[in-house]
């Protein structure tokens, strides 16, 4: 599976075991690929987890997606030698926790 750049320019890896799991959970996922690359790198916001403070959750809004009009969310975990992501989904809402990043 690829690795991803985020905003920070840290590397985030996606593991198979991870991409199956998305497959599997959020079928709508299957070929968005690019948008998860480009929600990492150029998000619209980014939130500490409120279950899970090495959690961030980046939010990109997209007008057309597989499921209408959507947040993309991806779920990176972040620890001090390693980041990876955890899951990917469309949401309606942004979640409430600590904004870490914001785009203005």
């Amino acid at each position: 599976m690829p690795n991803f750049s985020d905003k920070h320019k840290r590397q985030i890896r996606l593991t198979d075991e991870r991409w199956q799991h998305i497959g599997n959970c959020h079928p709508e996922m299957t070929y968005q690929l690019n948008r998860i690359a480009e929600t990492l790198h150029e998000p619209d916001r980014i939130v500490r987890s409120r279950t899970d403070s090495q959690a961030e959750l980046f939010y990109r809004f997209y007008p057309i997606t597989p499921v209408t009009r959507k947040y993309l969310c991806v779920v990176v975990k972040v620890l001090s030698e390693d980041a990876f992501i955890v899951t990917t989904y469309y949401t309606d809402a942004v979640k409430k926790g600590d904004v870490l990043w914001k785009k203005t």
